[in-house]
């Protein structure tokens, strides 16, 4: 089988060519390297069932020969990146979405949505279910990126709807792991180098808001059941990890866990922080009979390891 990736450079694109790869299939990675980055694809260049593609989706897309399946996975997720590239973030899932919704109609392609957490917005319900229909800003700063989203949304569902093509949404909660950019704003990798290094840990308002952890090799498990899976065209599932942590505990438990003398630095809150983010993952369980298997120190101390060996380079 084939399939297309886009944003195959970028932290969890990579990782799925990876899974695609082990699992047999044949894989085409596309990428602009606006936030990803080449090192992360670096292994597979000469690989006999990867080919890469740089270019950029909100482009139009043509891809020869058949396609079974597209992940659209481009986009700039974390806040430091879709901040720094607002327009870009909505183009990516808007035209970009558009796009490759028009290569899976012509294709006869099974399409897989990267959603995010994000469309629920600071959420009122607790646990966040699919049903619940969030609480977002749609004009505030972090709505370049959660409006996208939901825009996509709405997009997959009406190419379901009117042209029949096989959607699935995949709303992903925080994930972390091997290949994160320590740069890019994102609390587990700015932690976890701050940790190392001795300098204070940033933890914005007070660290009482909560999220919750997903380690990588967990979250593309359950991505890559979605995505093959019959029968579940249409729905939308959440994805991610149902152990919630305050950023405070998991400011300490870093600490912890590097052994370091860093100290906790409280700084003022963000614009439109969420105050509680944790999926109810009953829908995965269910459908694709998924559900995280590494909890949050175990990822953690494998996520450490992974960045000493970076850093050492």
């Amino acid at each position: 089988m084939r399939v297309l990736i886009t944003g195959c450079a970028g932290f969890i694109g990579s990782h799925l060519c990876d899974k695609f790869l082990a699992e047999g299939f044949e894989v085409i990675g596309m990428d602009n390297f606006i936030t990803g980055s080449p090192d992360n694809i670096a292994h597979l260049l000469g690989h006999p069932r990867f080919k890469f593609i740089h270019y950029n989706v909100v482009n139009y897309i043509y891809v020869e020969g058949p396609l079974d399946i597209i992940l659209h996975f481009a986009c700039p997720a974390s806040p430091v990146d879709y901040l720094n590239h607002p327009i870009h973030t909505m183009k990516v899932d808007s035209l970009g979405t558009l796009n490759t919704l028009g290569l899976a109609k012509l294709k006869s392609a099974r399409y897989v949505f990267a959603s995010s957490s994000e469309v629920y917005g600071d959420p009122l319900v607790h646990p966040q279910r699919e049903d619940y229909w969030g609480n977002v800003n749609p004009v505030g700063i972090r709505s370049v990126y959660a409006e996208a989203k939901r825009f996509s949304e709405a997009l997959c569902m009406a190419y379901h709807r009117e042209h029949g093509v096989d959607v699935r949404i995949l709303r992903i909660f925080n994930t972390y792991g091997e290949r994160m950019r320590i740069g890019d704003g994102r609390v587990v990798p700015t932690f976890l180098y701050k940790a190392l290094r001795g300098e204070p840990i940033p933890v914005h308002g007070g660290g009482t808001q909560t999220r919750s952890f997903c380690y990588i090799e967990d979250m593309v498990e359950g991505i890559f059941r979605a995505s093959i899976k019959d029968g579940i065209e249409g729905e939308v599932i959440n994805l991610g990890s149902p152990e919630e942590i305050s950023i405070l505990d998991l400011a300490r438990l870093v600490v912890e866990l590097t052994n370091s003398n860093s100290p906790i630095q409280i700084l003022d809150g963000r614009e439109d922080d969420p105050k509680r983010r944790c999926p109810d993952i009953t829908k995965a369980k269910n459908l694709l009979g998924w559900e995280p298997k590494t909890t949050l120190r175990d990822g953690l101390k494998k996520t450490i390891e992974w960045l000493k060996s970076y850093l050492r380079r």
